[in-house]
């Protein structure tokens, strides 16, 4: 699952996108039209500057924009760094291994095995959708669109 910092953090970076070009966007702007509170929005765009995805100006004229062009930040990217890693075991991060503490050795685990496929599906799901991707509200009109084909 999504925490609410990754969740913030992608809409706050999509509003971005959405104005690349054009500037500098205003703090407050962004956490009203996205629903965030400014203290938070604050942390997660400092952070996001650390990590190379935007540049902000100070000032009345100042504001934050991406450092990238949108189609150049996948939203891959984006949940790796706020939440570590695509993997939803330990055992099954690329970038965050830790072997389970509480499981049978890996080479007999099948629920390993799964959470790898699971990894590496999501991983060129993610990788492969940047912020210039459209995506419609209406291209998954129903949940029953979104079962499974395994």
């Amino acid at each position: 699952m999504l925490s609410q910092r990754t969740r913030y953090t992608i809409r706050a970076l999509l509003h971005l996108a959405d104005r690349f070009g054009q500037g500098p966007v205003q703090l407050t702007e962004i956490a009203e039209a996205q629903n965030i509170p400014a203290k938070f929005l604050t942390v997660m765009l400092s952070q996001m500057r650390r990590d190379g995805l935007i540049e902000t100006m100070r000032g009345r004229e100042g504001g934050y924009w991406l450092a990238r062009p949108p189609e150049k930040i996948s939203y891959g990217e984006i949940v790796r760094l706020t939440r570590g890693s695509l993997g939803l075991l330990p055992c099954a991060s690329r970038l965050a291994y830790e072997p389970c503490s509480n499981c049978v050795s890996e080479d007999k685990c099948r629920l390993h095995r799964v959470m790898l496929m699971v990894r590496d599906e999501t991983a060129r799901i993610l990788d492969g959708l940047s912020l210039a991707d459209p995506v419609s509200l209406d291209e998954f009109s129903s949940e029953a669109e979104l079962e499974p084909q395994l």
